[in-house]
């Protein structure tokens, strides 16, 4: 089913008969669409919308063709290897399913994961527990899956105060500050303490920020809707009239659509 793809990526590639564009990338200039077709997924998702849902997901396949096709061209490994990859390290990692594991919750599963992924973590050259964490994930999840690899050592609050606590000092230590770059390291430590927080309520704090934006669009946008031409024009107490309407009147939570 994705040969057809295959062999288009291989001919836009080509550098005599492809295209100009896709000759030029390389992984560094690709790597921006691909974090951005990610997400793309997931706002298709989070909007239930499956039409556009099977849009991205084709978009966000071609991108891992893209990638695999610079890869081959520099002999490094084909789309076949990475099938082969990923279909190895599902089985490897299912043994309950695979092998002679057994694993008949969940949480069982999710046990069985880690501890096989941090097996395969001790094979390799950085043994750290935040190895491999990676750098191109959105901040608040890399740092609650730090945060999270931080937990399985044992370095973490036993329960959620101790991480509401941290969150009064990160405040604390804001307001004491002065410069812009003392500012940005504090407001830093203010937001890592948050997500960890989060993560002691079990509140994905990626998901929870996607809702709280989700939401403050659909009320901005009612706002100008109520409003017409003259929003930019009123004052700002008839701005928060017109928010506290849109609260009012949005009665679908948006950020369960």
């Amino acid at each position: 089913m994705i040969s057809p793809l295959v062999e288009i990526m291989a001919r836009l590639r080509d550098p005599e008969t492809g295209c100009p564009w896709d000759v030029q990338q390389d992984f560094g200039t690709i790597a921006p669409y691909t974090i951005e077709e990610a997400h793309e997924v997931a706002d298709a998702i989070a909007r239930g919308d499956m039409a556009d849902l099977k849009d991205e997901l084709g978009d966000l396949l071609l991108q891992v063709v893209f990638h695999s096709r610079m890869a081959e061209e520099a002999g490094h490994f084909s789309i076949g290897d990475v099938v082969q990859a990923i279909c190895d390290k599902m089985i490897r990692r299912h043994p309950h399913v695979f092998g002679n594991s057994d694993a008949d919750t969940g949480l069982a599963v999710r046990g069985n994961w880690e501890a096989i992924k941090a097996a395969e973590r001790d094979q390799k050259e950085d043994k750290s527990a935040m190895a491999h964490v990676a750098l191109g994930l959105p901040a608040l999840m890399r740092a609650e899956k730090l945060q999270r690899r931080a937990a399985r050592t044992g370095f973490d609050w036993p329960d959620p105060s101790g991480a509401r606590v941290k969150i009064d000092e990160e405040l604390a230590e804001i307001e004491a500050e002065q410069t812009p770059n003392a500012l940005e390291n504090e407001f830093g430590d203010l937001l890592f303490a948050c997500v960890n927080w989060a993560r002691h309520l079990g509140v994905d704090p990626e998901a929870a920020l996607r809702r709280a934006n989700r939401k403050f669009e659909a009320r901005f946008r009612a706002m100008e809707g109520f409003a017409g031409d003259a929003f930019a024009a009123l004052s700002l107490d008839e701005k928060e009239e017109l928010w506290s309407r849109a609260k009012r009147e949005l009665t679908r939570p948006v950020d369960a659509a």
